[in-house]
């Protein structure tokens, strides 16, 4: 299949660094990005409520506060959570590790493989065969640090908490990305975050958190992590004084607050319709939907995914070329999971692209 539209640089899509954020284009709808609209307005309260102590350095008050609403929300101890300068500052302050042998599950988020590169350890990529479930054989025994996401992004596969426990070994940590963990449930009994190990945090595991997708954030910038004191030690060692704001502190309490709790419940519910709805329109449309999707993004596979993405483009639909990611091909497109009438919108959008005849070039 062949489109004679406008395309970004291959190039540009496949660099290891580009992220969703450059499709979500002014005037473009946006199915390219995974963050929720928002904020909610408990949480724009409670932002506004700070605004005229901003001269002051964020206190130490707000710091504890924060921790302990991080702690509560898992029942972890506060010396178990270190709070984040969004949760990619979480990849960043791995490199404090001084991993030897970093096994990168694959394909997943970019960002974790492309700080520790930096860092000159040995990367292995351990690239899961489609549908992607996770199998601890496949890491080399001697990797100390190893890297996934659960869900995963973009795949939208959970991988289960037993399985991921499999990782840990004598002088390994697993870091656990769950971005998106908070908008996971059972399909069955409704569970919430079913596979998440912050509960439970198993000795050697790191869960790093973000909030920033679920309330609509991306701007302010807030995450946070759970490990043994150790290693939170260890990763906070000579880090600067106030990494985070006073609204970054305002509103990391807010969102993990019993009302930002409520809210995320109730999204979470909310998108399980919505993906149900955007997963039979794909199947009626006939589009390939790589794996059964938990997070609030899907990912599909058609014939030319460049050029459908350019297509699409032009009709003002934004989606994300997921060329970029290890174990994946520029046929594969990532599309966020939105309301009942933006869905319909992209299904039209896609009818409409893939039965187009292309004119002449």
């Amino acid at each position: 299949m062949s489109h004679p539209h406008r395309r970004p640089a291959e190039t540009e899509l496949l660099a290891p660094e580009r992220h969703g954020d450059a499709d979500a284009e002014a005037g473009v709808l946006d199915f390219a990005v995974n963050v929720q609209p928002g904020p909610p307005g408990f949480v724009r309260t409670a932002l506004a409520a700070r605004l005229d102590q901003l001269a002051a350095y964020p206190s130490r008050t707000d710091e504890r506060r924060a921790v302990g609403a991080a702690a509560a929300r898992h029942g972890r101890r506060p010396e178990e959570v270190l709070l984040l300068d969004g949760a990619a500052e979480g990849f960043e302050l791995l490199a404090r590790l001084a991993p030897r042998h970093v096994a990168l599950i694959e394909p997943s988020f970019t960002e974790p493989g492309r700080v520790l590169r930096a860092t000159g350890a040995r990367i292995s990529t351990v690239v899961l065969p489609a549908p992607w479930h996770l199998d601890a054989e496949l890491v080399p025994a001697d990797a100390d640090l190893v890297v996934l996401g659960n869900p995963t992004n973009p795949t939208s596969v959970l991988h289960p908490a037993e399985q991921i426990r499999r990782l840990c070994r004598p002088g390994r940590l697993v870091v656990v990305d769950e971005a998106f963990a908070d908008l996971t449930a059972d399909p069955v009994t409704g569970r919430r975050e079913p596979e998440s190990l912050a509960a439970a945090l198993p000795d050697g595991v790191i869960v790093i958190r973000s909030l920033t997708k679920t309330f609509g954030l991306a701007g302010l910038r807030i995450g946070y992590l759970l490990a043994a004191p150790a290693v939170i030690a260890r990763l906070s060692a000579g880090r600067r004084h106030w990494p985070l704001g006073t609204l970054a502190l305002a509103g990391l309490t807010a969102c993990l607050s019993e009302e930002g709790d409520r809210y995320t419940a109730a999204l979470a519910e909310r998108l399980a319709v919505d993906r149900g709805r955007l997963l039979a329109a794909l199947a009626e449309t006939d589009i390939e939907v790589c794996a059964p999707p938990h997070g609030p993004y899907v990912l599909i596979r058609v014939p030319d995914g460049l050029g459908v993405k350019a297509a699409l483009r032009d009709r003002g639909l934004g989606v994300r070329s997921c060329a970029n990611f290890t174990g994946l091909s520029t046929d594969h497109l990532r599309v966020a999971v939105r309301s009942e009438a933006e869905t319909a919108t992209l299904i039209a959008g896609l009818r409409d692209v893939l039965t187009s005849t292309p004119g002449p070039s």
